[in-house]
């Protein structure tokens, strides 16, 4: 991309960003909003308080919710490897999961209790 094609579209998004602010401004929510939080900080250094202490005294257990979901997760124990060993051809399988395309064509062709009796232990 050339640079006058370059600067033109950033021209052109900085004049649709310039056209959005404009109509914020005059949006009476916003106006609102930003008078709650004018009143809202004036109130909190008149009795010298911040953010963290009004939270903390309207949400006492916030800061000691219990971990999500997702923090937990790795706590999983690692899978355990499997080899599996074909009796017919001597070919040796090693995997942690049963989603390995050389054991399934085992279990189509011999059934799933054969090919599991074929796990080294």
């Amino acid at each position: 991309m050339s640079k006058l094609a370059e600067f033109r579209q950033l021209e052109k998004h900085l004049a649709e960003q310039l056209q959005a602010l404009e109509a914020l401004k005059g949006d009476a929510g916003l106006k609102k909003e930003i008078e709650f939080e004018s009143k809202l900080r004036d109130l909190l250094a008149k009795y010298g308080y911040s953010l963290k202490d009004v939270v903390n005294l309207l949400d006492p257990q916030g800061g000691r919710r219990a971990p999500s979901v997702q923090q937990q997760s790795g706590s999983r124990k690692p899978r355990q490897v499997k080899v599996y060993k074909n009796l017919h051809t001597g070919e040796v399988v090693e995997t942690k999961g049963g989603n390995h395309k050389t054991l399934k064509e085992w279990k189509a062709k011999h059934g799933s209790d054969t090919v599991e009796s074929w796990l080294a232990k």
